[in-house]
């Protein structure tokens, strides 16, 4: 089928009114820079700055979401050429898996992930035909063409993208050897990491102990007690630091706070050496260390992000199979009110403290964390994203924050993602989801155009740059 898919109304509200509104609306923020504090692009990248190898590897295969329906529609994971665990051998060949997406790719209609590869074929290839079996093979020849160009490095992509900074996810053990790489290059563009402690925090993981061994080691401190524990974590966010990161980010299941004395935590730390720690230990030291993790954010201004309320590899047979980050991640119900309770009153008071809470369950946006944002000076939300990126869930997270937080009280938009080429589909998308959205505020003359023109590139560009402190 011939013809882009890409209309200039879409998301916009049929209203012919509202939909002036949002245009004029989306005009005056549409070109303005990126800004991407929170995502999982590989800093390799951009250090090494070589091209992409096939389009099959820079666009299907990093992407859980793609990955995620296509097994919920029977297509197995060796057919898209991925890797099991255990090293058994599956065939690799980019043109067979890019040939199986394109007979799926009707599966993604009506869905954001359809939106994204939409805008990215259209905007960035310059492709005006849908994907199917009939144009998958011309699909794959331009975008490996293009490819093959200067203006498709890695670097080039960040610049013609108009992204002014992007922030990479690292691990508190990660050597962080390509952002040094990067800075060293004498290179304009911003690329900064972010200090995710998770693995060191669960005392639970079965590689705790040696990646307790390793993160000592990253930063010259013997690692033999509670105490020198807390001091090489210290060590290795003013090493993250150095490096440009300006947040951190904890992916707990539950947000639950409360700080142990020290006896305590010296005794369970003891036993998680030992290997004797157990479900109720590991819940205890992670509420905890959440606490820690405030009170050093106080000292050292990184901003802090918490990710609640995520069921991780639920499918223990894709985990064990595949390994994490398949797809099989699923939301659970989690409460804020009392499990934050001890954090945000020993710390939410203070402005110095920036600290960002997203969430997988949104029935809590209006009951709790709303009214929670609405109140502490620390405490603000992140997007309706992770999960529930949608066009609907972002006009969700709007309807249900905005009347009792403010706008203000949110962090902007955020895409977290490992898919480089779908950034500027994805923030195109929630730019044009909150011009539509003031639109209609406007036409209940709840607010003017002028508030709408101001709120808009807030929600664009100034918060996520303010929260971030970018």
């Amino acid at each position: 089928m011939m013809g882009s898919r890409l209309h200039p109304h879409r998301f916009f509200d049929p209203n012919y009114a509202i939909r002036n509104m949002a245009h004029e609306l989306y005009d005056g923020v549409k070109n303005l820079p990126i800004i991407s504090p929170h995502g999982h692009t590989d800093p390799k990248w951009f250090a090494e700055n070589k091209p992409f190898s096939d389009p099959t590897n820079l666009l299907i295969t990093p992407d859980h979401y793609v990955l995620r329906m296509l097994y919920s529609q029977g297509v197995a994971f060796e057919d898209l050429g991925i890797a099991r665990s255990d090293g058994s051998p599956v065939e690799q060949n980019p043109r067979k898996v890019w040939d199986l997406f394109a007979k799926h790719y009707y599966l993604f209609s009506g869905t954001p992930v359809g939106s994204w590869f939409d805008h990215v074929f259209h905007d960035v290839f310059g492709i005006n035909e849908t994907l199917d079996e009939n144009t998958s093979t011309e699909f794959y020849r331009q975008i490996n063409l293009a490819l093959k160009s200067p203006d498709f490095l890695p670097r080039s992509i960040i610049e013609s993208f108009n992204i002014e900074v992007i922030a990479t996810t690292d691990r508190v053990t990660d050597t962080l050897e390509f952002h040094q790489d990067i800075l060293d290059s004498g290179w304009k563009g911003k690329v900064i990491p972010t200090f995710r402690p998770d693995s060191v925090i669960d005392i639970l993981d079965t590689d705790w102990k040696q990646t307790i061994i390793y993160l000592g080691e990253l930063a010259g401190i013997e690692i033999n007690s509670y105490t020198a524990y807390i001091a090489a974590l210290e060590e290795r966010r003013k090493t993250f630091k150095s490096l440009g990161a300006t947040a951190t980010d904890h992916g707990v299941l539950s947000p639950y706070t409360h700080r142990l004395s020290d006896q305590e935590a010296n005794s369970l730390f003891s036993k998680a050496l030992k290997g004797t720690a157990d479900p109720t230990d590991a819940q205890a030291f992670t509420a905890h260390m959440l606490m820690e993790m405030a009170r050093m954010s106080m000292e050292d201004g990184l901003v802090m992000q918490i990710h609640p309320g995520s069921f991780r590899n639920h499918n223990k047979q894709v985990f064990e199979l595949f390994g994490a980050d398949m797809g099989g991640d699923i939301p659970t119900q989690t409460e804020y009110t009392k499990n934050l309770y001890e954090l945000l009153n020993a710390y939410g008071n203070d402005p110095h403290l920036k600290l960002i809470i997203f969430t997988l369950d949104e029935s809590n946006y209006t009951r709790e964390l709303a009214p929670l944002a609405a109140h502490y000076p620390a405490l603000k939300l992140g997007p309706a994203w992770w999960f529930n990126d949608s066009i609907e869930g972002m006009r969700r997270f709007r309807q249900m924050t905005t009347e009792t937080a403010s706008i203000y009280n949110t962090v902007g938009f955020n895409d977290d993602t490992r898919a480089l080429m779908s950034i500027p589909a994805r923030h195109d998308l929630s730019r044009r989801v909150d011009s539509n959205y003031l639109a209609t505020l406007v036409a209940s003359h709840r607010i003017d155009m002028a508030d709408a023109r101001i709120m808009s590139r807030a929600m664009a560009y100034d918060l996520a740059k303010h929260a971030y402190n970018l």
